[in-house]
């Protein structure tokens, strides 16, 4: 390995898809709990108004180590600047990475960023099914390293929607790009048990490929070609999958939404959305795989045409060659009795999202090598 700058970059090691989340509130901090997947040096979160109709400051920031709850380990808390400021202000729409934090960033870790938004009002952007307990509390106690403050619990990220380390040149990131599935709905909260957890887990312990960082960019509901959840697929790519540094491959796992929302969408619409996808991603220089859309007999918006999508759709992604790599999920979980249908020992209990067991079956679905194969 090479040494000085030219040898290292940044990588992404953990990612939240943006979106619109009630109103913002000034002179409020909040508390954000999240778990890193690979390890490196001088970490860099990036906070984003993306969603805000109006600027938002945000006073003081800071980052350190868990201990447990809202309680830090002491002595981790650190102040973080942005072009050499202890403030910011961002613009509506826009977003600001931070001056890097000296040090090192450990992989699998709970890293907390506390903001104290000072001033804020209109639309507030962030994360809204974190599936991890974060905290807020009135007024500027980002700085504040004990718990006795954040006794307010919030499900959601906010603001906060990217964290990065500096990692060797060989070191790249996976970005994955879905819905509900990818954002973890049905796993157990507070454990780290989505999908992407799993996979971020085999990654780290050694397996032979140069993709370390794992960033989860699902939002429940959300759909590839219209927005309603979260903005489409296709209209966040660049935002929540190619804007992040040193990402090397996207996951593409989306299209249930779009296919049991009754809308009329057909197999050849949400395939050519799919190919719009994976020349974005190409011409971005980035690997795509692609994730077979799961089987879904026993929810409620299930039926027969809308299986018939789901069928040819997971051809295209199975045998088209136009995806560098393919996860078969729908194999890997379906029922062989019933292959509509989840297998129940996977199934979550509303027969479409997978349980713990489910998520950890996709995880090892994945061949790590193919995360790296264009």
């Amino acid at each position: 390995m090479g040494s000085g700058k030219a040898s290292r970059h940044q990588v992404v090691t953990w990612g939240a898809s943006a979106d619109r989340l009630g109103p913002a509130v000034a002179d409020r901090s909040y508390r954000l709990v999240v778990r890193t997947s690979v390890g490196g040096t001088h970490p860099r979160i990036r906070l984003s108004n993306a969603f805000g109709d109006r600027p938002v400051t945000f006073g003081s920031v800071y980052a350190g180590a868990r201990a447990e709850g809202a309680r830090l380990v002491p002595g981790s808390n650190r102040r973080i600047a942005f072009g050499g400021a202890r403030s910011i202000t961002v613009a509506p729409g826009d977003s600001v990475t931070s001056d890097p934090l000296p040090g090192r960033l450990a992989a699998q870790s709970d890293l907390v960023v506390s903001l104290y938004v000072s001033d804020a009002a209109g639309q507030a952007t962030g994360h809204g099914m974190a599936m991890q307990t974060s905290y807020t509390a009135a007024g500027d106690h980002a700085g504040e390293e004990g718990d006795g403050s954040w006794s307010e619990r919030i499900g959601s990220w906010f603001y906060l929607d990217a964290v990065s380390v500096e990692s060797g040149a060989g070191t790249g990131a996976v970005v994955a790009l879905g819905d509900s599935i990818t954002d973890g709905w049905q796993s157990t909260s507070d454990t780290n048990r989505r999908w992407p957890d799993y996979l971020s887990r085999r990654l780290q312990s050694g397996s032979g490929s140069g993709v370390k960082g794992v960033a989860n960019e699902g939002i429940s509901g959300n759909k590839v070609l219209a927005d309603g959840a979260g903005q489409s697929a296709l209209d966040r790519l660049q935002r929540d999958v190619l804007s992040q540094p040193g990402v090397r491959t996207v996951f593409l796992f989306e299209g249930i939404n779009d296919i049991k929302a009754h809308t009329g969408v057909t197999a050849d619409q949400l395939i050519a959305g799919y190919r719009q996808i994976i020349d974005r991603a190409h011409a971005a220089g980035t690997c795509v795989v692609g994730g077979t859309i799961l089987p879904f007999k026993g929810w409620s918006e299930f039926d027969a045409a809308g299986e018939a999508v789901r069928q040819e759709v997971n051809d295209f992604i199975r045998s088209s060659g136009e995806l560098d790599a393919v996860t078969d999920f729908d194999k890997a979980l379906r029922s062989p009795y019933d292959p509509e249908r989840l297998l129940p020992v996977f199934d979550g209990g509303d027969h479409l999202h997978p349980n713990d067991k489910g998520m950890r079956v996709m995880a090892d679905a994945v061949d790590p090598a193919k995360l790296d194969s264009c």
